[in-house]
């Protein structure tokens, strides 16, 4: 943010002020010290908020608009596994989920530690920006996975625009988002937005939603192949209006359960229930 607002910080002190866990945000001039000594870049800091001053819009209408181009991505017709491939196979679907995979952000190393460790104390601030990234990192995920980028850019932002939702849940469950960020959610919510009391009780509601799909989903212990497969059948539906090619989007999501429906059977073979669980807990 010192970097993206051009700011000055002071330090009150000496300039070696104590930057961990519990003093991380005593002093500013210190903390941007220590950032930039570890190994942080102002340049990538900067570049990054511009891509998203850019997009004040939301992340569907930067893909509607065309600042979000896919990345070149393998061409789907060719699945060939590399060697070292986790999942240890060689069929077309597994080619298919391991260039699902491909298109993953990684959310462990995208958004730090602070995602991984359910005791760290996260600012309303910090869970605003998480948030944000979470969702602009599945957008960057649909356009980088087979087929997606390949559809009518109406029938793109149509999906995005129904299924955003669910894949914010997948994503934050994925990165075992801790679970006391959903109250701190709410709070901003509140916060950002002035609500009538009805309006108030039916977006926590939402929250409750959101919290318990995502510890259901993290008791499954649910693996990233099955993620990134999970991620897929929800994006490819027909239920979004006015797609062009139906037929085909459907046939997207028939290929996507296929593909997890196999994986499940040869990764988890004394787990013979593991697949319809997995479509029982689907956002």
């Amino acid at each position: 943010r010192r970097v993206r607002r051009n700011l000055t910080y002071t330090c009150r002190a000496n300039r070696n002020c104590p930057i961990d866990q519990h003093h991380r945000n005593q002093c500013q001039y210190c903390r941007l010290k220590k950032c930039l000594k570890v190994g942080m870049r102002r340049e990538d800091r900067a570049v990054l908020g511009s891509a998203m001053q850019r997009s004040s819009l939301s992340p569907i209408a930067a893909v509607q608009r065309g600042r979000l181009p896919p990345s070149q991505h393998p061409n789907p017709a060719q699945y060939a596994l590399v060697n070292g491939d986790p999942l240890n196979g060689h069929s077309y679907l597994s080619g298919y989920i391991s260039l699902l995979l491909r298109a993953e952000p990684y959310p462990t190393s995208r958004y730090g530690s602070q995602c991984m460790q359910p005791n760290n104390i996260m600012g309303i601030e910090n869970i605003c920006e998480l948030a944000a990234r979470l969702l602009f990192s599945a957008v960057e995920w649909a356009r980088n996975i087979p087929f997606f980028p390949d559809l009518q850019i109406t029938d793109q932002v149509a999906l995005l625009r129904l299924v955003w939702s669910e894949l914010f849940v997948l994503n934050a469950a994925q990165c075992a988002m801790p679970l006391h960020v959903a109250p701190l959610l709410a709070a901003a919510g509140l916060h950002a937005s002035p609500m009538s009391a009805d309006r108030v009780v039916a977006f926590m509601d939402h929250i409750r939603i959101f919290q318990e799909q995502v510890e259901k989903l993290k008791a499954l212990h649910v693996d990233s192949a099955e993620y990134s497969c999970i991620k897929a059948i929800v994006l490819f539906t027909t239920d979004a209006c006015g797609l062009s090619d139906a037929a085909h989007i459907e046939s997207l999501q028939e290929k996507s359960q296929c593909a997890l429906e196999e994986y499940v059977r040869s990764q988890y073979p004394n787990q013979p229930t593991r697949f319809g669980k997995l479509l029982l807990r689907l956002p």
